[in-house]
């Protein structure tokens, strides 16, 4: 019988659950974006909404380490019982969230120059890009204090408030989206400021829980952690490693898309396709890593070997389970599933060709995906960007340049070795470090 402090199959799915609706959101926000700008009279206004979107994902992709930081740090602190720590771990995240955002504000003007040139639309869509741009970064101190917060109630096991911080910001972007364009005939300006707006509602949302869950936890913001920078240590012995390693994972995926237009427009589209495909299985994995996050990081903040271990062994399991019904998924229904995302019959046919990769990839990338949740919960970051780095530059990019000669094949193949060398790399790891920082 197992006892009572180890983490259980409830447990998992008590955070994962919550995570994976949040995650399932997401993607329905981008097709409303889609859908009200695709039906307005110009087809500029959806492209300068795709250009704006791209910039944003991109830009704030890059701090994402505000949530994952936050977990891990947060996580140990909810198992050591530290409620110092608690309150500080959320002080300092925002703190460092809402500076980020004050530099952007100031920094708009030659980021949204520098995004222009990168990207290269013409002078019709570049003027609209630049009005959805120029009212959508008015939404920085909110979208970053959010992944802040998100970050700290996921590190508290608690993964309904982030369910509901998510739910709010997407909800009100839909309603809003309907709202401003449709009706309003507000067109680009519209969907930025909605996104503004929700955003906004969300930091209410989440800001509200957070003042209720301050009250019930002992301890006390102390202030001097807060206005002293010596104080930040840790918060960025995590964090600048985090940052390093998702800047590392963005350059591969960037570099995919690159090396796809490369080999041409059909090439590219089919791989557009199967990529939004793969990204829905990451939706399903990422609950799972998110609960190995915060059952993770409650186990090596006790001190516990064996929680440890145990949270491991079951969010593994269960991520192997989901990734299996993925690959049958993708066996069975790959072919009408790409179909409902594109009518474009030399599209399909090129898609079909490589669809065997999307079938094989849910049993290579599961340990990536699962792996990543257990080192942010142990606060694993230097690992974490090391194994990064060297999956990308010493194994991704030797793969594909080997492998070139394969065309799109040798493209696919080389992504299935970044997946597996990290998997691999993160599964070394977690035996020779992370469990052996804990003793028996």
């Amino acid at each position: 019988m197992l006892s009572d402090s180890l983490p259980k199959n409830r447990d998992i799915w008590r955070i994962a659950a919550p995570m994976i609706l949040s995650n399932i959101s997401v993607p329905l926000l981008g097709m409303v974006d889609t859908g009200v700008t695709g039906h307005l009279d110009d087809a500029a206004y959806l492209g300068a909404v795709a250009i704006g979107s791209t910039i944003f994902g991109f830009l704030y992709a890059g701090f994402n380490f505000l949530r994952m930081g936050t977990t891990g740090i947060t996580a140990q602190r909810f198992g050591a019982n530290d409620g110092d720590g608690l309150k500080v771990a959320l002080g300092q995240a925002l703190v460092v969230s809402l500076a980020i955002a004050l530099a952007l504000l100031l920094l708009q003007w030659p980021i949204a120059g520098l995004s222009m040139r990168a990207l290269g639309p013409d002078a019709g869509i570049a003027t609209l890009a630049d009005e959805y741009f120029f009212i959508r970064i008015w939404s920085a101190p909110a979208t970053l204090a959010n992944y802040a917060l998100i970050g700290w109630f996921i590190g508290l096991q608690n993964a309904r408030i982030p369910l509901y911080i998510v739910l709010a910001i997407n909800l009100t972007n839909i309603v809003l989206d309907l709202t401003f364009v449709l009706l309003l005939d507000m067109k680009v300006e519209g969907v930025a400021a909605a996104s503004v707006i929700a955003e906004f509602t969300g930091l209410a949302v989440g800001g509200a829980f957070a003042i209720s869950c301050l009250k019930r936890h002992s301890g006390k913001m102390l202030l001097s952690h807060l206005v002293t920078l010596r104080e930040y240590k840790a918060f960025f012995a995590v964090n600048v490693h985090l940052l390093v390693r998702t800047m590392a994972l963005m350059f591969t995926f960037a570099f995919i898309t690159a090396a796809g237009a490369r080999l041409g427009g059909l090439i590219l589209a089919a791989n557009a396709v199967l990529m939004n495909l793969l990204h829905l299985m990451s939706f399903a994995l990422d609950g799972f890593a998110h609960a190995a996050e915060a059952l993770v990081g409650k186990a090596v903040g006790a001190r516990d070997r064996d929680a440890l271990q145990r949270a491991v062994t079951l969010a593994l399991r269960w991520s192997l389970y989901v990734s299996v019904l993925f690959s049958l998924f993708f066996l069975i229904a790959g072919r009408p599933l790409v179909r409902l995302l594109t009518d474009l019959e030399p599209v399909i046919d090129v898609s079909y060709i490589y669809l065997p990769w999307l079938v094989l990839l849910p049993l290579v990338a599961v340990w990536s995906y699962l792996y990543d949740g257990v080192f942010v919960g142990a606060t694993r970051a230097r690992e974490m960007r090391d194994i990064m780095l060297i999956s990308s530059f010493f194994v991704f990019l030797p793969a594909w340049y080997s492998f070139s000669f394969l065309g799109n094949h040798g493209l696919w193949l080389a992504l299935t070795l970044f997946l597996a060398s990290r998997g691999i790399g993160m599964h070394y790891y977690y035996r020779t470090r992370v469990l052996r920082a804990i003793r028996a």
